[in-house]
């Protein structure tokens, strides 16, 4: 916001476009930190809250949204803003991607079905890079590397290898990468999700499981829907959700920390002093747009 607003000061208004994975769902408002209306100061937000719950948000779904607010951002005149920190919907929007076709619903079962080890192993023998560099635990992705060899009988990096869709070579991107003190971003997190208990996040969840949505959809995984569950169904107490919620969130935020620090392109900004003024990035970031 702040650099929304420090922008249009300079004749040039931006539009805020949702980065985050949590923030796209309509049911998660609380549960997200999704800005109020207050919080966007008249400064027009997008992709906040876009996606019903009962739809899955992949990160191409959103890539192809973003992309669209982007340019219409441009076509106005205005500056896209994008914050959030879903590295793979990032990625996604600015490197493109695999072009894999439509994986065999058959095939797609039986992979499902696997145990873990059970499909590590089969991807060991059927797809030994991807299998090298996968973790044995990673349930999600040994499933995908394996349905997909299976299917198209090339592996998945034949196809990474032949991203599409992305924008990275067609508009000027300056990003930065806030790095706050570990310390502070912690005791954050434990306030956060308190706040959130007090703000309306058990009637959020309360409202979600009457809904009685697929619990593998991604609204349903969402940090705090299982740990405030929980506590509505008897199985623990408030304060050992509230524990829970912390410790998931802080994990998180553990995750996604290690991930912008190594996965960015080098040349991306890096900022790892982080105060409330934010005056020293919002300067960096106005003179690499030439608004200063």
């Amino acid at each position: 916001m702040r650099l929304a607003l420090a922008a249009q000061e300079r004749g040039l208004p931006g539009t805020v476009i949702n980065a985050d994975s949590a923030q796209v769902y309509a049911d998660l408002k609380v549960l997200s930190a999704r800005p109020s209306e207050e919080e966007m100061q008249g400064v027009p937000h997008r992709l906040f809250g876009a996606w019903d719950g009962n739809v899955a948000c992949s990160a191409p779904d959103w890539a192809a949204a973003a992309r669209t607010e982007i340019d219409a951002a441009h076509a106005q005149g205005r500056l896209p803003i994008l914050v959030g920190g879903t590295g793979l919907y990032l990625r996604t929007l600015i490197d493109g991607i695999a072009p894999v076709p439509e994986i065999d619903p058959a095939i797609r079962t039986a992979v499902r079905a696997l145990s873990v080890a059970d499909a590590h192993a089969a991807l060991s023998v059927e797809d030994p890079v991807a299998a090298a560099r996968l973790a044995p635990a990673d349930t999600t992705r040994v499933a995908r590397a394996l349905e997909v060899v299976r299917s198209t009988g090339k592996p998945l990096s034949h196809w990474q290898a032949r991203l599409q869709g992305g924008i990275g070579d067609r508009i000027d991107l300056f990003a930065m990468i806030l790095l706050p003190d570990r310390e502070w971003l912690y005791e954050r997190c434990n306030r956060r999700f308190d706040h959130m208990l007090a703000s309306g996040a058990v009637e959020e969840v309360r409202t979600l499981l009457a809904r009685k949505l697929d619990p593998a959809l991604p609204v349903m995984r969402a940090i705090g829907v299982a740990e405030i569950a929980a506590w509505l169904n008897g199985e623990i107490t408030r304060e050992e959700a509230a524990v829970r919620g912390a410790l998931a969130t802080r994990r998180y935020a553990k995750r996604q920390y290690t991930w912008f620090r190594h996965q960015p392109p080098q040349e991306w900004k890096q900022e790892a002093s982080y105060n409330v003024e934010f005056t020293d990035q919002l300067a960096i970031l106005l003179r690499s747009l030439r608004l200063t």
